[in-house]
């Protein structure tokens, strides 16, 4: 028996130190997302502005760091006008080799809440983020912290999650907690048949930062309503959001590639926005609500459409000496999108977007966008 030990010891270890496995560890994937765009307008709180711009345009680069951990690094570039912002998107070890489904992350990562957004913004089917995802989570929340993922060992597909995060982007207050921001989530997950399987998800983040409990004076001669700042964080925050999403996929005989179709929708509910000295004011908001349904078919393989109605609610709120003035306010998103994919790593793709909010009239916003990917390309999430 020892001697059987010993002899496995040396068979991991040549392994361990191999040319095919070294190789894996000093050798980094890299990889690239070019974003470019035309548009004719703006969406509101929106990352994206109207003329020539430079979207979410993604520099990574990942690797093993050895037989436990993984290392991930993403910068993004993106252009408003004539300014050029540089982002540190990701950086972050995690396990490869924990028991019993465990997965600890640490570093910088893009939250486990909702559907969306822990998957690339390149990665998605339409321009931009739903306006609920813009408005209560600044289109895609990442933030410093620790993760850990537990997968059951079922037939099922079932995963919990918990984060603790730094939650500067989603701060009402200048001096919070240190880690203002802590997530809960829950997926589960099978197949109705060969062709189909879904998805459903419950998410839950707590956000001990987010009560607004001081409204700026306002500027008179500047105008009321949203503005496009190109801010990377949330629009209004709360104490408590709650997240609801279910998914549903088909594909003949479970083959993608030549047809497939996506329905999608996710529900999010934020409450406790406002300190309680506000709770007398009119218009005041006890909670703010948000959704979005979506609908993708790709009828060839170079070919798709897709569908997208979305609204978010969210409220102007500004002191005037010792009268607080506070306006509710609605968006409403209807998206209709056309895309050519020259292969797997290009695509091409037109969009149509109606705004309306209660704030300005209705604008008509026409995109055109091209996303094109070099090098490294992991595989996309459900």
């Amino acid at each position: 028996m020892v001697v059987k030990k010993k002899l496995v010891s040396l068979a991991i270890g040549s392994i361990l130190v191999s040319p095919a496995f070294a190789n894996t560890l000093s050798n980094p994937q890299i990889g690239v997302v070019l974003d470019g765009y035309y548009q004719n307008g703006e969406r509101n709180n929106s990352e994206r502005g109207e003329g020539f711009g430079l979207g979410h345009t993604e520099i990574s680069m990942s690797a093993n760091i050895d037989d436990k951990f993984h290392g991930v690094l993403t910068t993004v570039l993106e252009g408003h006008g004539d300014e050029t912002e540089l982002l540190l998107e990701e950086a972050f070890v995690e396990t490869v080799a924990m028991p019993y489904g465990l997965n600890i992350r640490a570093g910088r990562f893009l939250s486990d809440f909702g559907y969306l957004n822990n998957q690339h913004v390149h990665t998605d089917s339409f321009v931009e983020r739903p306006i609920a995802y813009r408005t209560f989570l600044g289109s895609h929340y990442y933030d410093d912290g620790l993760r850990a993922n537990l997968v059951l060992p079922t037939d099922m597909y079932v995963k919990l999650g918990i984060e603790a995060l730094s939650g500067s982007k989603m701060s009402a207050v200048e001096d919070g907690a240190e880690v203002g921001v802590y997530t809960t989530t829950l997926k589960l997950g099978d197949d109705f048949s060969e062709s189909s399987s879904w998805q459903f998800g419950l998410s839950y983040l707590r956000n001990d930062n987010g009560k607004t409990k001081k409204l700026e004076e306002h500027d008179h001669s500047a105008d009321s309503g949203h503005d496009h700042d190109h801010s990377h964080a949330s629009a209004v925050t709360g104490s408590n959001l709650y997240g609801a999403d279910f998914v549903w996929k088909w594909a003949p005989n479970g083959n993608y590639k030549y047809r497939n179709l996506t329905l999608s929708a996710e529900y999010m509910l934020l409450d406790d926005i406002l300190d309680s000295k506000y709770k007398g004011e009119k218009n005041a908001p006890d909670n703010l609500a948000a959704y979005y349904v979506s609908g993708v078919y790709r009828f060839t393989p170079s070919w798709s459409t897709g569908l997208r109605y979305g609204e978010a609610e969210s409220y102007d709120g500004h002191a005037h000496g010792d009268h607080v003035h506070l306006t509710s306010l609605k968006d409403r998103e209807f998206d209709a999108m056309l895309a050519w994919n020259s292969s797997h790593f290009g695509t091409v793709r037109a969009q149509y977007s109606r705004v309306e909010n209660q704030s300005k009239e209705t604008d008509n916003v026409f995109t055109l966008q091209y996303v094109m990917t070099f090098g490294a390309h992991g595989a996309h999430a459900f």
